[in-house]
């Protein structure tokens, strides 16, 4: 099953997680929305800005490449989006929007997107 995922913290730079990630995704054939705070494109879509909060609909997965010290001002917009989970890559744990998020029915998982996606657990 293909599962929508917006990638919050894309980034143009291919050495970056969220970069890899975007292009994993898009191989296995999972719907990218890339999101974050600089203009371009990643896995051939075009990076919308964080700050206009884009509406997004349908969104399966929230894969989060933004550190806890960045998600708060965002956690309103993550929930807004209604995803069915979001994931907290390493370096992004976060216990208050775990909380939050399960408190909205959010599934949340402490995991890492390209190994999911490389063993088949995405």
């Amino acid at each position: 099953m293909k599962k929508k995922t917006l990638v919050l913290g894309a980034s143009t730079n291919p050495d970056r997680y969220a970069y890899m990630a975007a292009h994993l995704l898009k191989e296995h054939g999972h719907p990218v929305v890339p999101i974050g705070i600089k203009k371009g494109e990643v896995a051939g879509e075009t990076i919308l800005m964080l700050q206009d909060k884009p509406n997004v609909k349908d969104v399966d997965t929230v894969t989060l490449y933004v550190g806890p010290a960045n998600q708060k001002e965002w956690y309103d917009y993550i929930l807004s989006l209604k995803p069915k989970r979001i994931l907290f890559n390493p370096g992004t744990e976060n216990d208050e929007l775990e909380q939050i998020a399960k408190s909205n029915n959010i599934e949340t998982e402490q995991a890492c997107t390209l190994v999911l996606l490389r063993t088949n657990q995405y």
